[in-house]
């Protein structure tokens, strides 16, 4: 019934067929990863705009300590700059990174300081998990946010309290992490699935031309250096990571109540159904009534009650059938070329689902 409807089709994912992947997109390498960092530091030379020392306590005392290292002495001292912010900042360490390579940095107001613009990095350690110094950062921040303010208002775009420093951070410690000691290395599939790792190990198999991957279930597939006869593991895994494979994907439909966005994979089904929807209105109108007593009585102006309510039903949509087997874009493309709202077309897909007709996983964010 719906392919008359047919006008323009809003998604077309039956059309499209997957392309292969190469599998240094679809795996994590066992081993090969980042590492996070964080610091707490200070920023200098905001204008005007940094913490109220009276809301923030720790950024005097930072301060203090910072200055103590520096040879000023400023015990007993009131300090009530404000230019001055308490900042964290949170990195990523590469994998493979060694010591004197730079990397990204993001800075975040941690107190009430309004913007971070114009600000400077004070040289600020940057520890992991284990509490070990791996970096320092230290340098001029770059705020993706404005800020404006009169006597009697304000406006604020983005967000200024928070900014990044391109390469602001000096490794100063490497991850011990010998890769070449490795007689497997695993591969995760970002998304698990049987079959995508059962093409993972067929195309390494195919490579090498002997067994040489073994998948061990739906997540992993096993490399096994010594049957490469690779020079190292990290020419073995070069040499893998290109293959192009194509991935299997799920069943599934992903709507935002929010922003009214609808999608779907392109293996999603619908089992023979009927829907029917329409909306209901209802209006209430007050319109009260004075009335005036008569002239010299001694009677009191009343003001009398008048209300008219009425519910209409708009035609919305009348019962239709969807055909066994029908794909949910073709669905979706008719009631689209209907002119139903994407608020509506969200309530009837979670309808078609609790009735058991949709063969896909359904997510509602």
């Amino acid at each position: 019934m719906w392919r008359c409807f047919l006008i323009a089709l809003l998604i077309i994912p039956q059309l499209v067929l997957s392309a292969p992947i190469r599998i240094k997109d679809l795996v994590e390498f066992d081993g090969v990863r980042g590492n996070d960092l964080v610091g707490y530091g200070l920023v200098v030379g905001l204008n005007g705009t940094g913490d109220g020392l009276r809301n923030a306590p720790f950024t005097e005392e930072i301060m203090s300590n910072m200055l103590e290292r520096l040879g000023v002495n400023v015990t007993g001292e009131q300090l009530r700059p404000k230019n001055v912010a308490a900042v964290m900042i949170t990195a990523s360490l590469p994998p493979f990174a060694r010591a004197g390579s730079k990397i990204d940095i993001t800075v975040s107001a941690i107190g009430d300081a309004k913007s971070l613009l114009g600000g400077t990095l004070v040289m600020t350690p940057l520890k992991a998990a284990d509490g070990e110094i791996y970096a320092v950062a230290q340098g001029a921040i770059i705020a993706g946010g404005a800020v404006a303010q009169g006597n009697g208002a304000s406006v604020t775009q983005g967000v200024p309290t928070a900014g990044n420093i391109p390469s602001g951070a000096r490794v100063e410690r490497e991850i011990a992490f010998e890769i070449n000691d490795l007689e497997t290395v695993r591969l995760a599939l970002r998304t698990p699935d049987f079959t995508t790792a059962a093409r993972i190990e067929n195309a390494i198999n195919r490579e090498y031309g002997r067994r040489v991957a073994e998948m061990l279930d739906g997540g992993t597939v096993a490399l096994h250096i010594r049957e490469t006869r690779a020079r190292s593991v990290a020419h073995a895994i070069g040499r893998v990571e290109n293959l192009s494979v194509e991935p299997e994907q799920r069943a599934r439909v992903v709507v935002d109540q929010r922003s009214g966005t609808i999608v779907m994979g392109r293996d999603v089904r619908i089992s023979r159904v009927a829907v029917s929807q329409g909306n209901l209105t209802l209006k209430v109108e007050e319109s009260p009534l004075v009335v005036q007593p008569n002239p010299f009585s001694q009677g009191d102006t009343v003001v009398v009650p008048r209300s008219q309510a009425t519910l209409t039903q708009e035609p919305g949509i009348r019962m239709a059938e969807v055909a066994q087997g029908s794909s949910l874009s073709e669905v979706v493309a008719g009631l689209n070329a209907l002119g139903v709202s994407p608020r509506d077309m969200i309530d009837i897909l979670k309808s078609i689902n609790a009735a058991g007709a949709l063969h896909a996983e359904f997510v509602v964010n």
